[in-house]
């Protein structure tokens, strides 16, 4: 949700007017649809970066506003606490030599933050959920100093009747706390993939993304500490859930829809369908009234921005002004590095070129409650989780990713014609990181141990390994 907002305050009359002109662009958006009105520029692909700052004992660093104008780069943006950045690159054509583009340009902004950092005595990190953190940081008085996240905090509390974010989540360890403001969510830092899409394979590149979330997050899983606790291999997920636990206005299958969620289905005829449930079952969180046309679609994008489904459709426009659709991933951890977080992105692309382009489609051969099971799975236990797959296979997820996956991800790379030499770099990264079982989340959990469970002293090492760039399964625990 980058949109920033202008005030703070809303009236009914406020709620009212935004309701009305987000079920006139809504209607709008069914046009377009149904017209495919829709840029056709297709395979191309963008990502976000959320990175923490963090102090000389590795414990975050508010300092995000000094940070941002000492860098100076419009690439580069607050997010919710003031210990978060996020980094941006310019979206790459999905062909020849890409993820090596994006891994040197995100590698090239990476390190002109490091610099900035290091001259401010602080330090850089990618990392799930930063296992320093303590509880009581996660306060307003380190929130960014945006009006959007000020305006979202209070009206989240508005819906919850003033009720305090309970957290209770079972893993390895349980914990169990109450905070009193949505900044709980900026413990959680991700690497967010965006796909566009041709209108008319939309639908199916949502429902594809949907059925990859439970193999990516395993694959990547980061973030098995919270506040000292050992909890999920990807413990980012119950986080960020609990984190805005609103829910919407009318009941689903699987109880109420919530902000942040899975989602209420597979797409049935279009991802249209979202938008319309966004504007029938989703209260309004920031009714900002903005003066342009209905065409810019802004009270649209910014109530889309409200809701955080791990698979998000977006509106955004091309150079020209034609609109576009994409797909934006949201499953996948922050980290370890680089070279990890590009392997993750060549996966991710590969098997969806390679499911939407199968004869058979795919949500066809897995029903959405198994594609939602497997996700909490997968986040739950990483690679070790038993999971279903399409035509009724079941087994552990190591083995569906070796004997299926891996494969299907290359020949999808072929597809979009990726240079030989970026197919067996990265994917190659993703087999030894599942032969190993060694995952960032596994990392940890080891170091951790031969730390005798002093968190601080793994995330220095954690950090050490970072800089030295190479890939998490050739990272020796302690």
């Amino acid at each position: 949700m980058g949109q920033e907002i202008e005030i703070t305050r809303f009236s009914a009359a406020d709620f009212a007017a935004f309701s009305a002109r987000l079920q006139q662009e809504t209607a709008l958006l069914s046009e377009w649809f149904r017209a495919g009105n829709f840029s056709a520029r297709d395979r191309t692909g963008g990502l976000e970066l959320e990175a923490w700052l963090v102090d000389a004992e590795f414990r975050p660093a508010p300092v995000n506003e000094v940070f941002l104008q000492r860098l100076d780069n419009p690439m580069v943006v607050p997010e919710l606490a003031r210990f978060n950045i996020e980094l941006n690159d310019h979206p790459q054509h999905l062909w020849g030599s890409a993820f090596s583009r994006f891994e040197a340009s995100l590698t090239a902004t990476w390190q002109q933050c490091t610099r900035v950092a290091s001259d401010m005595d602080t330090r850089l990190m990618m990392i799930g959920i930063l296992p320093t953190v303590r509880a009581e940081e996660l306060s307003l008085q380190n929130m960014s100093d945006l009006k959007r996240y000020r305006a979202l905090n209070e009206q989240v509390l508005r819906l919850r009747g003033g009720e305090p974010i309970h957290l209770d989540i079972h893993g390895h360890q349980h914990l169990k706390i109450v905070n009193q403001s949505v900044m709980l969510e900026s413990a959680t830092t991700s690497f967010q993939l965006h796909l566009k899409v041709r209108p008319g394979r939309a639908m199916r590149a949502y429902n594809a993304a949907i059925i990859l979330s439970a193999p990516m997050v395993a694959v990547s899983a980061n973030s098995p500490f919270l506040f000292g606790y050992d909890l999920w291999a990807e413990t980012r997920v119950p986080l960020f859930e609990q984190a805005v636990a609103v829910g919407g206005l009318a009941g689903a299958s699987h109880g109420p829809l919530r902000r942040v969620t899975f989602g209420s289905g597979y797409a049935r005829d279009s991802i249209l369908e979202c938008f319309q449930e966004n504007a029938a079952h989703y209260p309004v969180l920031l009714p900002t009234r903005f003066g342009e046309g209905l065409e810019q679609m802004a009270h649209v994008r910014l109530h889309n921005g409200t809701i955080w489904r791990w698979n998000r459709p977006l509106i955004g426009f091309d150079y020209d002004g034609l609109p576009h659709l994409r797909i934006e991933h949201r499953v996948v951890p922050a980290g370890p590095t680089i070279a990890d977080m590009m392997a993750n992105a060549a996966f991710f692309h590969g098997l969806m070129q390679a499911l939407l382009t199968q004869d058979e489609t795919p949500e066809h051969q897995l029903p959405f409650a198994m594609a939602r099971d497997n996700f909490y799975a997968a986040a739950q236990h990483g690679l070790d989780a038993q999971v279903s797959w399409l035509g009724g296979q079941r087994g552990s997820m190591q083995v569906l990713v070796m004997q299926r996956l891996l494969p299907l991800a290359r020949a999808g790379l072929q597809q979009l014609e990726i240079d030989r030499a970026d197919m067996d770099r990265y994917l190659s990264i993703i087999e030894a990181r599942v032969l190993s079982r060694q995952t960032g989340a596994a990392w940890q959990r080891a170091a951790a141990t031969r730390c005798a469970n002093d968190l601080a002293a793994m995330t220095a090492l954690y950090h050490q390994r970072q800089q030295g760039g190479q890939p998490v399964h050739e990272w020796r625990p302690a």
